[in-house]
């Protein structure tokens, strides 16, 4: 965790190195954050460190396929809005009745969906690509 004062400055230094064009660029931001930041916060990047052949296998990628790899805003509205569904029920008698809410609000949810994924004809043409057997006709 970071200071609220600091929390804008973090995040834009920590999207430089998940925004990098390749791996190497990554690397530099990570050292630049490093530099600027490892005093204060030593924990973020003893995380990075740890973790840093997982967080970078997305470079592999080209820029199309990794932008929907990293974007979680669909996901993260999906389960803002299934939440507006079941906050309003604080118990569930069977496992089926919340099944049954869950499917509703997928079914309302999903008549909100009316916005394409920004360059999905790109991101699409990459990952026939990249994942051609996994791919029908």
């Amino acid at each position: 965790m970071c200071l609220y004062n600091d929390r804008k400055a973090v995040c834009a230094d920590l999207k430089k190195i998940y925004g990098a064009v390749n791996l190497d660029d990554a690397e530099y931001a990570k050292e630049e954050f490093r530099e600027k930041w490892d005093k204060k916060y030593p924990n973020i990047i003893k995380s990075w460190d740890k973790n840093w052949a997982e967080l970078t296998t997305f470079f592999e990628y080209p820029q199309e396929i990794r932008k929907i790899i990293y974007t979680t805003n669909a996901v993260e509205g999906y389960h803002r809005m299934v939440r507006k569904f079941t906050k309003s029920k604080s118990i569930f008698p069977t496992d089926d009745s919340i099944r049954k809410v869950i499917y509703m609000s997928v079914k309302e949810i999903s008549k909100k969906w009316t916005m394409p994924v920004r360059d999905w004809g790109l991101a699409y043409a990459q990952f026939a690509i990249y994942f051609e057997d996994r791919f029908a006709a």
